[in-house]
């Protein structure tokens, strides 16, 4: 404005329509009388003002949305069908975190809570992606090594002995951990008899004393609550322990990857408690006895006993 340009020239240079610029200035002294610092004040205040749900203010604009509901699209679907259906209507404008709030939490009176059997997630509680759901919103881990860490020939899987590592869940508060070796793909199975931490520990701690220690040099693995007491792993098996970035899954891809693929062998809805150390080697033994594209259509099996024969 100090430099006399117009509002379409604003708008453009900061990516946003004129009439967003437009409205800006006049709520806020007008050409005359703005300025940046009392408007961005001016701004916290309104957005800590307790305001009304869009949708409870704009009737239509609820009707519309539920309609659609009602046809099994999702929030983020409605969200950018509005926009692009009514691009010079703001006041047709909604985010689907607003649709999602407004089904969630009753209080806002918008949308009727029975259209929650439309979503594809029908979960009672939405909540946000900085939430981590396996304790690390409820209490940091201590003492953690991240994954930016972890040597080289980790990250590039070039030489062997570095793991992935989880629990796979059923029914009944059952789990078993998958441990997955990133440069031979080998998957092992290790039956567990509660998730607590010192179960979990203990199990994987008898686990590692099975393996050469050539062949077990890191274990990565995410912030879930059983592994509160990583350093004790650390310290009985000289094996480091690096952790995932929150939220990030694909850093530990191998062992997502098998976790699918141990769905085949163990359905949701599978209490786990009944497979014996015995049967879950078993099925670990099928997974690498299968060729892999990306190990040239060598199997897990091959590559890992070529490791273990190169140590002796």
């Amino acid at each position: 404005m100090a430099q006399g340009q117009s509002m379409r020239q604003m708008a453009e240079a900061l990516g946003r329509a004129p009439s967003t610029i437009s409205r800006e200035i006049e709520r806020n002294g007008g050409v005359d009388g703005y300025r940046a610092s009392l408007a961005d004040q001016a701004a916290w205040a309104r957005a800590r003002r307790p305001k009304r749900c869009k949708l409870a203010e704009n009737r239509a604009l609820a009707r519309l949305v539920a309609s659609k509901l009602r046809l099994a699209w999702s929030p983020e679907q409605i969200a950018g069908w509005l926009k692009r259906t009514y691009p010079d209507n703001e006041a047709y404008w909604v985010s689907h975190e607003t649709i999602y709030r407004s089904l969630f939490i009753q209080a806002r009176g918008a949308l009727k809570r029975e259209l929650l059997q439309h979503l594809r997630r029908t979960r009672g509680m939405r909540r946000s992606r900085q939430y981590e759901t396996k304790g690390f919103g409820r209490g940091r881990i201590a003492e953690t090594v991240s994954i930016r860490e972890r040597p080289p020939e980790a990250e590039d899987r070039a030489v062997p002995g570095h793991w992935e590592g989880d629990l796979l869940f059923g029914t009944q508060n059952t789990q078993i951990a998958t441990l997955v070796e990133r440069h031979t793909r080998y998957v092992m199975l290790v039956k567990l008899r509660g998730k607590d931490t010192e179960t979990v520990i203990n199990a994987l701690i008898e686990h590692a004393h099975k393996l050469p220690s050539e062949l077990y040099k890191s274990l990565t693995w995410d912030h879930g609550s059983e592994m509160y007491q990583h350093q004790r792993f650390t310290l009985a098996t000289d094996i480091q322990v690096y952790f995932c970035d929150p939220q990030n899954p694909w850093q530990r891809g191998s062992n997502e990857n098998t976790n699918g693929l141990l769905r085949q062998y163990f359905p949701k809805g599978t209490d786990l408690s009944v497979y014996s150390q015995a049967q879950l080697n078993a099925v670990a033994r099928q997974l690498n006895e299968r060729p892999r594209k990306t190990l040239n259509y060598q199997t897990p099996a091959e590559r890992f006993a070529q490791c273990v024969a190169s140590i002796h």
